[in-house]
């Protein structure tokens, strides 16, 4: 694995945890299969890993998060997954228990929150790029869910961005926890450079 302080240098990279909430991956998670997986691989313990890592070093972190109002205004329901989730009673209504970060992320007080009613990726109408921009970040190093939707949009908006994008892949999962290895290598690759948790924190140490 190559030498990753050049590429996150502290002065330029910043941490975007995707949708890691209660009612996503949480104790209130409300897609079953996601959340065991979720489990089952340690995601949140290497990203709380990241993070505190990155908060050591001075490094941004910022959360991106999913937030609904409660008559759905601003919300669309023009895919699957988003027909799906307008569907169950109290999805991550602003507010709520379930919209909150997952407690292993925080969030601290140095901490950046970005919120999103609308689509599947955290760039596209929200001020994500105008935080990053306005901290002079290069390099994104992205944690979270999930490498099927959420993390994939990140990485390709990202890059469309200009912004370079570092993946820690343990800290990220998929449905099923088989579809990880495919993406990871034949999508993701091709965006991101692949690394693991252990690696960025050493880099930052």
């Amino acid at each position: 694995m190559p030498d990753l302080s050049p590429i996150i240098d502290p002065a330029l990279t910043a941490v975007v945890t995707m949708e890691c909430q209660r009612g996503v991956v949480g104790d209130l998670a409300t897609f079953p299969a996601l959340a065991a997986v979720v489990e089952e691989s340690g995601m949140i313990d290497a990203a709380a890993a990241v993070v505190r890592a990155a908060r050591s070093a001075s490094v941004p972190v910022v959360h991106a998060l999913a937030v609904f109002r409660p008559d759905r205004l601003g919300s669309f329901t023009n895919a699957p997954l988003l027909a799906h989730a307008a569907r169950i009673p109290g999805q991550l209504e602003e507010g709520s228990d379930a919209a909150l970060l997952i407690p292993e992320l925080g969030p601290e007080a140095s901490d950046i929150e970005s919120s999103r009613r609308h689509g599947v990726s955290p760039f596209t109408g929200t001020d994500l790029d105008a935080i990053l921009r306005s901290r002079g970040v290069r390099t994104i190093v992205a944690v979270g869910v999930s490498l099927n939707v959420g993390i994939l949009g990140l990485c390709i908006e990202a890059v469309n961005l200009g912004y370079r994008v570092v993946l820690p892949t343990d800290a990220t999962a998929a449905i099923p926890a088989s579809y990880a290895e495919a993406v990871l290598a034949n999508t993701l690759s091709q965006l991101a450079t692949l690394t693991t948790s252990a690696d960025v924190v050493t880099a930052w140490a």
